[in-house]
């Protein structure tokens, strides 16, 4: 009989178990890492994985390199509101949304009130600064200060003030949420080049930005420009053949046949340029500040943002996101390949931070009848207005305008007399909608336990309160049922998405989780794990302690140690 040991930070487990006829196995090498390297892919769901993982190509050497380590391919992102900020907030932090703050992309400040368009509006974004010069509703000031709580390059600092963190994303919210506080260089993609905070331009790498030499053609910025101004004639891999169905999207749209993109459009944001030119920039900025080739440990952390916008821009089941998938596995083995010519040792861990769901008009076709739009109804703009209606009140009852979030919100100006029936009112108009599945009040949220046990398992009400910070979520949680997509029928082709995430349902939540490091003896445990893991194991790795009690994840048992 021969004993496994799981090692990890958290007490060492000892399995047991015969093996007979099994030749014995040399002790896996456990990483000593100089530099930690997390990638995210936005919007890539454990589905998205799973179908692709047997295409990814061994001689790029990419995705199919990280998917021979440890693999957690049911890994969950565990709360309700499956966005990009929310979700970028877990990776890094160990922390579910409830205690990082980040409950949404957007959230609405009764307290804050400016104008945008000629009307009041309240939102706020997670990544800016209000009241910052120059910030409005419109034009924001970036800034990591809704956070509330250190990242792993801020832990690292603490411990060792010469580490060094760097994060690069296609997203500035993606950046921000990696980075935290004090990265000593964020990095987030713009239509005029990668930028990073007011006042921290210098910072940049000449090699990416080279100031008073726009013309420098040999800068990743003049690349990102001249990339955004061409026109994009995609290529179908043949592997991807078999995914072309043309699917009309009322009124004018259509997915399922590669289309090229026309200059300075958002749609460039979902070509093979945008991951790539991400990666250009990462590995300038890790050549400049030498990750990893100092006496510290240093943090590189990567996310790709292309995978997002083709989901939304024409779906997660077609040529576009085959294709895509082709040229993310090429430019993940591109990043590999760079981290290997360094001689640094270093660990990845990989992830995303939420799923997807197709466009109805497809799911429909392939088996999902229950699949469909959202109704107009339930916009907050529409909705506040037949409440408004309804109880005699002046003012619209419910914050925002166009778009659906899971956090509703009241309206300051409804008189304090009336607030009770107003939020009553709201829980049973939006409970009575057919598109709803469930609604929850701030109160009953404040009530609820913390979730425990399987995160695969949670109760809806679980999910929600994983997401869910008093100081900042809504005055009712209103879930919809699954398979309803979050948008309208698309009117502008260059901005209007047809697709959606955002729902506290499997194909937003699961996402892989993998871990790769050089002599890594790799396995697959197809357990439920979270995101907010990722932290306390990384930690373990390097002999960081965090407090239990400050963070939500646990440390997987990532190394096995045959003794």
């Amino acid at each position: 009989m021969r004993c496994i040991r799981l090692v990890a930070m958290a007490p060492v487990l000892a399995l047991c178990v015969p093996l007979f006829g099994i030749a014995p196995v040399g002790a896996a090498e456990r990483p000593q890492p100089k530099l930690i390297v997390t990638i995210v892919v936005d919007q890539y769901s454990s589905d998205l994985f799973t179908r692709y993982r047997p295409t990814y190509n061994p001689k790029v050497n990419g995705l199919a390199r990280l998917a021979s380590g440890v693999v957690f391919p049911r890994g969950h992102q565990g709360h309700a509101a499956t966005e990009t900020c929310p979700g970028h907030s877990t990776i890094l932090t160990g922390a579910w949304p409830a205690r990082t703050g980040i409950v949404a992309n957007d959230w609405q400040d009764p307290a804050l009130r400016r104008k945008s368009d000629g009307a009041d509006t309240f939102s706020i974004y997670c990544v800016e600064k209000p009241g910052e010069k120059d910030s409005d509703a419109k034009k924001r000031v970036i800034s990591p200060g809704f956070l509330l709580v250190p990242t792993l390059g801020e832990r690292m600092h603490a411990r060792d003030p010469n580490s060094r963190v760097v994060a690069v994303a296609g997203k500035d919210r993606s950046a921000v949420m990696l980075g935290g506080a004090k990265a000593d260089l964020t990095l987030w993609w713009t239509e005029k080049g990668f930028e990073t905070y007011r006042g921290e331009e210098s910072r940049i790498p000449i090699a990416i930005s080279n100031p008073g030499h726009d013309d420098d053609k040999n800068t990743v910025n003049y690349k990102v420009r001249a990339s955004y101004a061409s026109r994009t004639v995609p290529t179908l891999p043949a592997s991807c053949a078999n995914d072309t169905l043309k699917v009309d999207v009322p009124p004018k749209a259509s997915v399922g046949v590669l289309q090229a993109t026309e200059p300075n459009s958002k749609r460039w944001r979902a070509t093979p340029a945008m991951d790539s030119l991400t990666v250009d920039a990462a590995l300038e900025a890790m050549k400049a500040l030498q990750l990893g080739q100092r006496s510290s440990i240093d943090l590189l952390a990567v996310s790709l943002s292309a995978n997002d916008y083709v989901g939304h821009y024409f779906g997660t089941a077609g040529p576009e996101m085959c294709a895509q998938q082709v040229a993310l596995d090429q430019s993940i083995g591109r990043l590999l390949a760079a981290l290997d010519k360094t001689g640094v040792s270093y660990v990845v861990a990989f992830t995303a931070d939420h799923g997807g769901l197709d466009l109805p008009e497809r799911n429909r076709l392939r088996g999902i009848p229950s699949a469909q739009r959202i109704s107009a109804e339930l916009l907050p703009g529409k909705m506040g207005a037949e409440l408004a209606k309804e109880l005699g009140l002046s003012v619209n009852v419910v914050l925002g305008k166009n778009e659906f979030g899971n956090d509703v919100y009241l309206n300051p100006e409804i008189p304090p007399d009336q607030r009770a029936a107003a939020l009553e009112a709201a829980a049973r108009k939006y409970r009575a909608h057919p598109q709803v599945a469930s609604v929850f009040t701030r109160n009953e949220l404040i009530a609820a336990e913390r979730p425990t046990g399987p995160v695969d398992e949670w109760t809806l009400l679980e999910r929600a309160k994983a997401s869910f910070n008093a100081s900042r979520s809504g005055d009712l949680i209103v879930l919809l049922k699954p398979y309803v997509t979050t948008y309208l029928s698309p009117a502008n082709l260059d901005t209007d998405y047809v697709a959606s995430h955002g729902s506290p349902w499997g194909y937003d939540r699961r996402v892989p989780i993998l871990f790769w490091w050089k002599g890594v003896r790799g396995f697959d445990q197809p357990t439920a794990v979270q995101t907010v893991d990722i932290v306390p194991t990384l930690a373990s790795l390097i002999g960081l302690e965090i407090n239990a009690n400050e963070i939500d994840g646990r440390a997987l048992p990532i190394v096995l140690d045959s003794r």
